[in-house]
């Protein structure tokens, strides 16, 4: 298991190893990408504050010769050259892997805004911008994991990521799986999404995204979402795609997989009011325009312990313990 530390309830970060010898760096263990970068030494004025991974210094780096440019959801780029090192993940070696080094983060990245130095991606390969086995893949194939699973725990407190299995003192019950539909993102259908109680979207196609602070769904299904729990659209006062309810009375939202439905907690719903005083909050669940699936992110997997099953491509979700 890592510890993962909770920065705000907006990402959660911890410990990998990387080279020789091996230097500690935190990175965003992110399961809507599949890449995995540091700062390089020659990085920008925005990597300041990062530690930075110097090939240079590393008897097992090796430079691949490649450049790379990365772009996520929120807008944020990185671009650098490629190369190829011993990463280690909880105790975990995965030799010979394609990582980043960046020459330029976006203001994204910067420390203010990004604690950890870098991002780790913990989708499937077919989703790599280098063309690589991401790290996990490569520790299953290298044989390093007892099991081909991780797990998550994202909380405001005892967060963890658990490789080669799940830990049983984190969760009760079992887990309800929803088998991938194309591995590249962690893709699932989704059973349905419930509004106070009442279902109103069916066989949601969404992806499972450990690096997304927010829910995102498409336009048409989040405004007839919000229509059902008392919700209004608050893309003119608070952002594109936002929504506001009475801080008196926060929404009940759940998600269904498998059979078994999944509250998200008023508390993580709620992001807070819209300013100081104003008795209008605004909602976790957030519209895309852009968008063909939902983005299932920490606002609602802080609410479960989910497991990723890369031997038998599904997801799984239990009940927090």
């Amino acid at each position: 298991s890592i510890p993962l530390t909770d920065d705000h309830g907006q990402l959660w970060f911890g410990s990998i190893s990387v080279g020789t010898p091996a230097v500690t760096y935190t990175v965003d263990f992110d399961t809507g990408s599949s890449d995995l970068f540091l700062p390089g030494p020659n990085c920008s004025s925005t990597c300041s504050g990062h530690t930075i991974y110097n090939p240079l210094t590393s008897t097992t780096s090796k430079d691949l010769g490649g450049t790379f440019t990365l772009t996520y959801g929120d807008g944020s780029t990185v671009e650098g050259e490629l190369y190829s090192d011993t990463v280690s993940i909880a105790g975990l070696s995965a030799t010979g892997q394609t990582l980043g080094a960046a020459s330029q983060y976006s203001t994204g990245f910067a420390k203010s805004q990004f604690p950890a130095d870098g991002l780790l991606g913990m989708a499937f390969q077919s989703l790599s911008d280098y063309r690589a086995s991401p790290v996990f893949q490569t520790l299953v194939s290298e044989g390093r994991t007892s099991e081909p699973v991780f797990a998550f725990k994202l909380a405001t407190s005892g967060s963890e990521l658990h490789i080669g299995g799940t830990d049983s003192k984190a969760y009760t019950g079992e887990f309800s799986y929803a088998d991938v539909v194309l591995p590249a993102y962690w893709q699932v259908i989704m059973d349905s999404i419930q509004g106070n109680g009442h279902a109103s979207l069916f066989s949601v196609n969404c992806i499972i995204d450990t690096g997304t602070t927010l829910v995102i769904g498409d336009t048409f299904s989040v405004d007839l979402l919000y229509s059902e729990v008392g919700g209004t659209d608050a893309s003119d006062t608070v952002g594109e795609g936002f929504y506001t309810f009475p801080c008196n009375n926060v929404p009940k939202v759940s998600f269904t997989f498998s059979g078994k439905s999944f509250p998200i907690s008023p508390s993580t719903f709620n992001l807070g009011p819209v300013a100081v005083g104003s008795p209008d909050c605004v909602g976790g669940i957030v519209a895309s325009s852009i968008i063909t699936f939902w983005i299932v992110g920490d606002v609602f997997l802080s609410n479960v312990y989910t497991i990723f099953d890369f031997g038998n491509i599904r997801v799984g979700f239990a009940d927090l313990a």
